[in-house]
């Protein structure tokens, strides 16, 4: 793939990224990013949670038969979102119903990032550029 000429650069801009996440438990698992990760609700719809941090936003679905992403084997994480101090974030999370599947490490591309895997298995990473 070839980077676009300045001349056919795009003139628009990203305002926002959302996450759409299907979960069994929308109740619980709502809850679980609001009390362990800092979320807060924004809005509320039939089979929906919409929640925040600052610029990171998630839609949470309620699909009652999906197969939960723990039962899956996949090591994918759907997410990759940066702080401005990520170290600051992992000592606020860290702490009993929150999984830590990768340690805070600064890695050689000059980030520092840490995973989480949610209690319905979705992972995720945080970073901070240190580079």
């Amino acid at each position: 793939m070839r980077p676009v000429a300045k001349e056919q650069a795009m003139t628009t801009r990203v305002t926002r990224s959302t996450y759409v996440l299907a979960v069994n438990d929308l109740d619980s698992t709502a809850r679980w990013w609001v009390e362990k990760l800092g979320f807060e609700h924004w809005l509320r719809a039939d089979g929906w949670a919409f929640l925040r941090r600052d610029n990171c936003y998630l839609r949470i679905g309620h699909c009652a038969d999906a197969i939960p992403p723990a039962e899956l084997g996949d090591h994918q994480f759907f997410a990759y979102v940066e702080f401005d101090d990520v170290r600051a974030f992992h000592d606020e999370i860290k702490g009993p119903g929150v999984n830590i599947i990768h340690r805070l490490t600064d890695q050689p591309w000059g980030m520092r990032e840490f995973g989480v895997q949610t209690p319905d298995g979705h992972r995720i990473m945080f970073a901070q550029n240190i580079g």
